[in-house]
């Protein structure tokens, strides 16, 4: 094991730059305790004045002291979540995804991370099946909250065959035992046709609802299934008749839901709607967008924004900018949306706009979200674009840079088309700026 944890970036202007820490150094304590992971910088570092013993390039040891604001951010970023390396899974599911990607792809995606840190620090979903007691009771000591956590399934036989790990079967304990310490959970459930659909599906919804307020939010997503699957189980997706069977059953969820709680609670995401062919929700429906990262109400927000944005949008007769013609690069899942707002945009801002559906011939074209697209994917369909600008939402690239999954860089894309990347939030407002090129005022 490690001692301290090693600086992989300091923000500028901050803190860390005031007091000249710089990448490379390694945080061995704060306030005489050692800083073994995210959590103990995190929670050591909270308190206005405290001492930070660092490590430089050249062995000396420095003792910083440092006072701040409350909830200042100190400036710093680490290469690792903690001395003891990531938490990796210790399941077999039978839908996992790490497991149905093609070789010589980025390394770091195929970690199959399942960290209690990262589901406080960045929201990742965890089993709780590698937890041992004490990772427990320094949740319970430190209030570690909120965890996202992927249940699956409420039955204990049902979500250990889901998992592969007879230890998933301890799921309603480990529950009880958080909520009783006061942690606030968000929940997951991917549904595996054949698994835990139908009853298990109600049940699990049901039971997990009985935890309100500490359980805040249930996301229901359909299982992604790829064409590398060679040796895994059998699976099919959920089809379009099993996707309004399952709203049909959500909608009668939420409305007893709301009458309890004043919330939806259990949401879905955006996939059981365009399968079904129903119209998405209001924004308001989703209540606090909690579950987000999971594509549950990504299409209701993003509307939402558009649509307090469009009256900044500058008229086409008095528009100077040379981007007359946009490509919006998109998946399949989405395509229809922008095709419809093409058509408005168009005439609100006088480009020539063109929506191109990217089919993922990469992971296989089950897979129809924007983003998992590849550069080669999008490179090989999008043709010569002779100079013309076109609009790549950030979720496809990698969270610190712009690459895509397969390795390729946006430089890349933007040579092989022949055309200029305008690299987008994902969100209506920026979506908006790329389109007009340029930035417009107003919220978003």
């Amino acid at each position: 094991m490690k001692k301290g944890l090693t600086v992989s970036k300091v923000l500028k202007n901050s803190i860390a730059a005031e007091m000249d820490i710089e990448p490379g150094d390694i945080v061995l304590e704060v306030n005489q305790r050692p800083v073994r992971d995210i959590l103990d910088l995190q929670y050591y570092t909270a308190d206005n004045e405290f001492t930070m013993l660092i490590e430089k390039a050249n062995r000396e040891i420095w003792a910083l002291e440092i006072e701040k604001d409350p909830y200042e951010f100190l400036g710093i970023e680490i290469d690792t979540v903690g001395t003891d390396g990531l938490k990796k899974c210790s399941n077999n599911c039978v839908f996992c995804f790490v497991r149905q990607l093609p070789p010589d792809m980025r390394e770091s995606l195929y970690d199959r991370d399942d960290d209690y840190r990262l589901s406080l620090t960045q929201g990742s979903y965890i089993t709780l099946t590698n937890l041992q007691p004490h990772d427990f009771e320094r949740i319970k000591a430190l209030h570690i909250s909120p965890l996202y956590i992927s249940v699956h399934a409420w039955d204990r036989a049902v979500r250990s065959r889901l998992m592969g790990n007879p230890k998933a079967g301890d799921l309603p304990e480990q529950i009880q035992m958080l909520v009783d310490a006061g942690i606030t959970l968000h929940t997951q459930i991917v549904v595996v046709p054949g698994y835990n659909d139908g009853k298990v599906l109600e049940e699990t919804v049901k039971k997990l609802a009985q935890f309100y307020p500490a359980v805040q939010s249930i996301g229901v997503v359909p299982v992604g299934l790829t064409q590398f699957r060679a040796g895994l189980p059998p699976l099919k997706t959920v089809s379009s008749a099993e996707a309004a069977q399952i709203l049909e059953q959500g909608t009668a969820w939420q409305r007893d839901f709301r009458a309890e709680t004043g919330k939806n609670l259990v949401y879905f995401s955006d996939e059981f709607y365009i399968l079904s062919g129903r119209d998405f929700p209001p924004a308001e429906e989703y209540n606090d967008f909690s579950q987000l990262e999971n594509g549950i109400g990504l299409t209701a927000k993003f509307k939402e924004e558009m649509e307090s944005c469009l009256d900044l949008l500058p008229p086409a007769a008095d528009e100077k900018s040379q981007l007359h013609r946009v490509h919006i690069v998109t998946g399949t899942l989405a395509a229809q949306f922008f095709q419809e707002w093409s058509k408005q945009l168009a005439e609100i801002t006088g480009k020539n706009i063109t929506v191109h559906p990217i089919v993922n011939r990469y992971f296989g074209p089950e897979i129809t979200v924007a983003g998992l697209l590849t550069a080669q994917d999008i490179a090989e369909q999008l043709g010569d674009l002779n100079g013309d600008y076109f609009l790549i939402s950030k979720v496809m690239l990698k969270a610190d840079e712009h690459v895509f999954l397969d390795g390729y860089d946006i430089d890349w894309l933007a040579r092989k088309v022949n055309g200029q990347a305008v690299v987008v939030e994902n969100n209506g407002k920026s979506f908006l700026e790329g389109i007009v090129g340029k930035q417009i005022g107003g919220a978003g």
